[in-house]
């Protein structure tokens, strides 16, 4: 009997997610069910990935990707002091996007290549757009170089099979599908044969397609996948963040997730690390008043700057799950509360809640044992400020 087999016996309600299945009874069906779900074949299924040697995971510090995207605003040099700019600002990765306005549309004013909808390009056709925006191929082999000069990974987008050939020549240690891409199941399988990690962005995407789309990637050879919750919103308001999918997405897939965030500001992609991101993607510009398709919802390199240095606070202080004093603690539980007199009290005399009472610091007696005290006599005379001690307690 194989594992499908099994599975097909298995309730309906447990199939989306067999490692927690529980048997009802104690049949003998049940027990070979669950020793076949616990000894299934992992290797297609990574809780982590590994891009040029640099593992991410949980366990492991977030990776930061600086995306350049439309940035450079079509000057080379531009280009070069944003890759410098995300290395001065902490960032692990720079990201660029291989298209020509001809590989990822058509050129044509039909109503249906206009953008609408209340975006930043409202009104545009999309082949005009695409063609201020994409970055020349001729440059990318040239920033590799550099961003390999500074110790730095640069891997792309790729939109179309030509883009993944350039890219494979260029020996890029990873590749992105962006959220627009992720239904086209062909581009996925492409990219998944080069063998090298795929970071997938989720944006607008139902579960079946995420669905579809690992399994597609999985199944053309594709062993590192990591997920990124998106919002394909630009800017995105941060209550679309929907951020708890992260955990969600994480426990579906059981892979690395993190963020490809598009909302202003710094504060969503810290959020997202306390729900267990372990990649933030965020756009980067020398200055947003410099202008172009995507600076209106970029970083400022400052900016990029605080938002990783926040993002490594918020991965410290997730710790791990902890029930006793910290090493900087240690030194407070001295001024916990105990059990003092707190009048002077004579040989004999009762100890009542006049005087004995429970203080800072923790010289006496656990305040738990105050009740035990109270109307008991003193041993002798207790001067006032004494820790209790049941030597001074008959």
């Amino acid at each position: 009997m194989t594992f499908a087999d099994l599975f097909a016996v298995m309730p309906s309600g447990q199939r989306d997610c067999c490692t927690e299945y529980s048997p009802a009874d104690e049949c003998g069906t049940c027990q070979i069910i669950m020793r076949c779900v616990q000894s299934r074949d992992q290797s297609s299924i990574n809780t982590g990935i590994q891009i040029d040697g640099r593992p991410i995971g949980s366990g492991h510090p977030v990776y930061v990707i600086a995306e350049l995207s439309a940035n450079h605003n079509q000057n080379f040099d531009q280009a070069v002091r944003i890759i410098h700019a995300a290395k001065d600002a902490g960032a692990d990765a720079v990201k660029l996007q291989t298209y020509t306005a001809e590989t990822i549309t058509l050129r044509s004013d039909k109503d249906c290549f206009r953008i609408t909808g209340g975006t930043l390009w409202d009104g545009r056709i999309l082949h005009d757009l695409y063609q201020e925006a994409f970055t020349p191929w001729e440059w990318q082999p040239k920033l590799k170089q550099i961003a390999d000069e500074l110790g730095m990974h640069l891997f792309s987008s790729a939109f179309d099979d030509s883009a993944v050939d350039f890219l494979e020549r260029m020996k890029v240690p990873a590749y992105k599908v962006a959220s627009f891409e992720l239904v086209d199941v062909g581009l996925i399988q492409k990219m998944a044969r080069t063998g090298k990690p795929l970071i997938v962005s989720t944006g607008m995407a139902s579960v079946d397609e995420i669905s579809e789309a690992v399994e597609a990637a999985r199944a053309a050879g594709a062993a590192e996948i990591a997920l990124l919750k998106c919002t394909s919103a630009y800017p995105a308001p941060p209550e679309e963040a929907n951020l708890r999918t992260i955990p969600e997405l994480a426990r579906r897939f059981a892979c690395p997730v993190g963020l490809s965030d598009h909302t202003m500001g710094i504060a969503v992609p810290v959020a997202a690390v306390a729900l267990g991101a372990c990649i933030i993607e965020k756009h980067l510009c020398l200055r947003r008043s410099d202008g172009g398709p995507d600076g209106a919802f970029s970083l400022e390199p400052e900016e990029f700057k605080a938002m990783v240095e926040a993002v490594r606070t918020a991965e410290k202080a997730l710790g791990s799950v902890q029930f006793a004093p910290g090493p900087r603690e240690a030194n407070s539980l001295k001024f916990r509360r105990s059990l003092f007199v707190v009048e002077d009290v004579k040989e004999g005399e009762l100890f009542t809640r006049r005087n004995v009472r429970s203080i800072r610091p923790a010289d006496g007696l656990h305040p738990r044992h105050l009740d035990e005290i109270l109307g008991k006599r003193a041993a002798c005379d207790v001067e006032r400020g004494t820790p209790l001690s049941w030597a001074l307690v008959n």
